[in-house]
């Protein structure tokens, strides 16, 4: 049966967005437009929050700078927070569920990272994207030989590869080894995030709804990973970035610029502030029900 036409939210109340690839530039620069839209929209009383893989750690140094006072989701919502950080709820991997993603990955001659608690743990310090990680988070991993007991509190496993194909056949395998078990998606092309089933951008937006007293058809969302698909479909207004996967913009309701393009601040001047409806993408089901 064809689901009945989507159409899009006239009335938006919180926007919420997804950080690296779509609030950032491609060298992990907030632009001066992006940080101007953020304030335009809490001037004109509309809410504003992120959303990201990253650590809570690693989203400390923006939530100044865009004037943050609205929860915070970090490990693709498997933690959410309050602006100190303090957490509000959160999401850990079972231990076993944990160490069986491991050995998949590690199988396929994947690098693993283990994000528990505070520590971001890894085993090469040498490997592919830990020297990028952490100048984008700004902290430094903890080096062990195994991961032991770090895997019984683990909010988030990552699979790391620069081969882009080869990610992407590992989502498939682990996301149906582990289906209903734990949330399998990249958050970038060279990212693989496993997280706790309600560890998903969308179990996420509809707490942080709760938590803001926003209906989820009031919200606007802007993402670039297949990981924000899931807030997608939750939400009242969906748009993609200009650079993300072409599945991702046809799961999207509109289209921006690319992250290096000022993207974002373009989504929020031309869907959010202007009410341009002209790039609708695709008819989709209707949004979630409202919280």
């Amino acid at each position: 049966m064809t689901p009945p036409p989507r159409f899009p939210a006239t009335k938006i109340s919180a926007v919420v967005s997804d950080v690296d690839g779509t609030l950032l530039t491609e060298e992990k620069i907030l632009t001066p437009r992006s940080t101007a839209a953020a304030a335009e929209l809490r001037s004109r009383g509309i809410a504003f929050a992120i959303i990201s893989s990253r650590p809570s750690r690693g989203l400390s140094m923006l939530l100044e700078p865009l004037g943050i006072t609205t929860p915070v989701g970090s490990f693709n919502g498997g933690v959410i927070s309050r602006p100190d950080l303090t957490v509000i709820t959160k999401h850990f991997l079972s231990p076993d569920v944990a160490r069986r993603a491991v050995a998949m990955l590690d199988a396929h001659g994947t690098q693993c990272w283990v994000f528990s608690g505070q520590e971001w743990l890894v085993r090469d310090p040498d490997g592919p994207y830990v020297g990028f990680e952490e100048r984008t988070v700004q902290f430094g991993p903890k080096i062990v030989e195994d991961f032991g007991a770090a895997l019984d509190a683990a909010v988030k496993i990552v699979g790391v590869s620069k081969d882009f194909a080869l990610l992407a056949q590992r989502e498939r395998d682990v996301r149906s080894a582990l289906a209903g078990e734990a949330s399998v998606a990249r958050s970038q092309l060279y990212y693989l995030d496993v997280t706790h089933p309600l560890a998903n951008k969308g179990a996420a937006l509809a707490e942080m709804a709760k938590c803001m007293r926003v209906l989820l058809d009031e919200i606007a969302v802007i993402g670039d990973g297949s990981n924000d698909v899931a807030m997608f479909e939750r939400s009242g207004m969906s748009v993609a970035m200009g650079n993300a996967s072409p599945e991702v913009q046809a799961a999207a309701d509109f289209v921006t610029d690319g992250n290096d393009d000022d993207g974002f601040a373009a989504a929020i001047e031309r869907f959010v502030l202007g009410g341009d409806r002209s790039n609708l993408r695709a008819e989709k089901a209707p949004a979630g029900d409202p919280v």
